[in-house]
C-alpha cells in the first residue's frame, strides 16, 4: 500500500518526493485496473489503500492523457463512476465454441471489446472444422480492428464440456462428443501460433461476471449456463475454483429423480434430461409440424403460451433444486443465470428461486441472490479473453 502524496515541495528526483509518490500511486491504480478490470473509484480506493480524493485526481489525469475512460455506474445501489483502463496495443482473443456456433472477440487489457464476430456451425461439427472457422474469423477481426498479429498476447478458449486440466483434453460428457479426446490446446496453438488457454464454458461465464460484469466485487459467485447442456462455474473467495482435475460444476449431471430419461452420461434422471434447451425443444415440438427453436420458446413464452410456460416452470424448479445443493455446500452470495434463455428474464428466474428456496437451508435460500447475466450470450467469449489477461498478470 502507498501513502498519499505529501504537500508540494522538494526534489522530484528523490524517492519520497511528491512526483515519485504520485507516479507510484498512479501505477497502483493502473495495476488494479489491469488485474480486476473496470472498477468504481470507491473500489479503487479500497483495492489500493489510497484516499478517494487521491483516486479522483489520478483518474482525472489518466482520462485526460487517454489512458482511462469513465462512465456512470451503480455500486451497492448508489451512483458511482466506473473507471476503465485504455491500452490500445496489446489484445487478447476470446473464443467460444458451442454446439452450433463459434464466437470470437478481441479485447484490450482495459476490458473493452475492439471487435467481435459470430458464426453458426452445423450440429455435430468436428473440432477441425470449428478451429478452421475460428482461425479465419480471428484473421478477419485483426484486419477489421487494425491490430497486428504480434499484438495478440494469447487466445482463451471455451468449450461446452469438461476439460481435464492435467492433459488439456475434452473428456466424456461434453455437449460436443466429436471433441472428446481432443487435445484442444495443442491443436489451437498449432493453428493460431500463439499461447492458448482452454476452459469449460461455464467456468469462463463465471469469470466474465467478476471481470466484465456488474459483480466485480463479489467473492463467492455461481454461474449457471442453461443451454443444450447445463453447467456451473464457481468463483470462491474471489478466484475460479477448479478442484483436483479441473472438472467442477457438472450440475447438469446431478441426479434430480431416480426415475426419468437416461442421460448421455449413462445415469438416469439427470438435470439435463429435465431442464436443458434440448429437452424443452423435444417436449414442445411433439405433435407439431416442425421442430421449434430456442427463439420459438422465448417468443411463445412471451406470448403467454400455456404449454411453453409450464415447461419453463418445471425446468426452472429442477434447476433451482440442483442449485440448492450447490448453495448448501458453498453458500454463494449470488447465482447468475446465463445461456440462450436469458431473454426470458423473470419467467425463468422465478421458478429457479422457488426451487432454491424450497430445497436449500432456509437462511441460505433466502439470502442467495438469483439474477440473470447482463452479458447475454457473449459471457463465455468475454470470460475467455479475461482468462488470457489473468494468465498474463501471474
Amino acid at each position: 500500500m502507498s501513502a498519499d502524496p505529501s504537500p508540494a515541495g522538494g526534489d522530484d528526483r528523490k524517492p519520497g518526493s511528491q512526483s515519485a509518490l504520485r507516479k507510484r500511486n498512479e501505477q497502483l491504480v493502473i495495476e488494479s485496473l489491469r488485474e480486476y478490470g473496470p472498477q468504481s473509484q470507491a473500489e479503487l480506493s479500497r483495492a489500493t489503500g489510497l484516499s478517494t480524493a487521491t483516486i479522483s485526481n489520478i483518474v482525472k489525469a489518466l482520462a485526460t492523457s487517454g489512458l482511462a475512460a469513465t462512465h456512470p455506474t451503480t455500486s451497492s445501489g448508489r451512483r458511482a463512476l466506473a473507471v476503465t483502463l485504455l491500452e490500445p496495443e496489446d489484445v487478447a482473443a476470446g473464443i467460444d465454441f458451442g454446439r452450433s456456433h463459434v464466437r470470437v472477440v478481441l479485447a484490450s487489457p482495459g476490458f473493452r471489446v475492439k471487435a467481435e464476430r459470430f458464426q453458426p456451425l452445423p450440429v455435430g461439427h468436428l473440432a477441425a472444422e470449428s478451429i478452421t472457422a475460428a482461425a479465419a474469423m480471428l484473421a478477419e477481426l485483426l484486419v477489421e480492428a487494425g491490430v497486428e498479429r504480434k499484438s495478440v498476447i494469447g487466445a482463451g478458449v471455451g468449450v461446452p464440456g469438461p476439460i481435464d486440466h492435467r492433459t488439456g483434453t475434452v473428456i466424456q460428457g461434453a455437449i460436443l462428443p466429436e471433441w472428446v479426446g481432443v487435445d484442444i490446446v495443442t491443436q489451437l496453438q498449432s493453428t493460431f501460433k500463439m499461447p492458448v488457454f482452454a476452459d469449460n464454458d461455464a467456468n469462463l461465464g463465471a469469470l466474465a461476471q467478476v471481470t466484465w460484469g456488474e459483480h466485480r466485487s463479489c467473492r463467492d459467485l455461481t454461474f449457471l449456463k442453461i443451454g443444450s447442456g447445463i453447467g456451473a462455474g464457481l468463483i470462491l473467495n474471489g478466484a475460479p475454483y477448479y478442484g483436483h482435475t479441473g472438472i467442477t460444476g457438472e450440475i447438469g449431471h446431478a441426479t434430480i429423480f431416480d426415475q426419468g430419461l437416461v442421460c448421455r452420461c449413462g445415469n438416469r434422471g439427470c438435470l439435463e434430461t429435465m431442464a436443458s434447451t434440448a429437452i424443452m425443444i423435444e417436449l414442445l415440438s411433439r405433435g407439431g409440424p416442425r421442430t421449434i427453436t430456442v427463439e420459438d420458446i422465448i417468443a411463445q413464452a412471451q406470448a403467454g403460451d400455456a404449454a411453453t410456460l409450464r415447461v419453463i416452470d418445471d425446468a426452472g424448479m429442477a434447476v433451482g433444486r440442483a442449485a440448492a445443493n450447490v448453495a448448501n455446500m458453498i453458500n454463494p452470495e449470488i447465482i447468475v443465470v446465463g445461456g440462450p434463455l436469458a431473454p426470458l428474464g423473470e419467467t425463468l428466474l422465478a421458478p429457479i428461486r422457488r426451487g432454491l428456496i424450497r430445497h436449500a437451508v432456509p437462511t441460505i435460500g433466502e439470502s442467495t441472490v438469483v439474477t440473470m447475466s447482463a452479458l447475454g450470450d457473449r459471457a463465455e467469449a468475454l470470460g475467455a479473453a479475461a482468462l488470457v489477461f489473468a494468465q498474463e498478470s501471474r
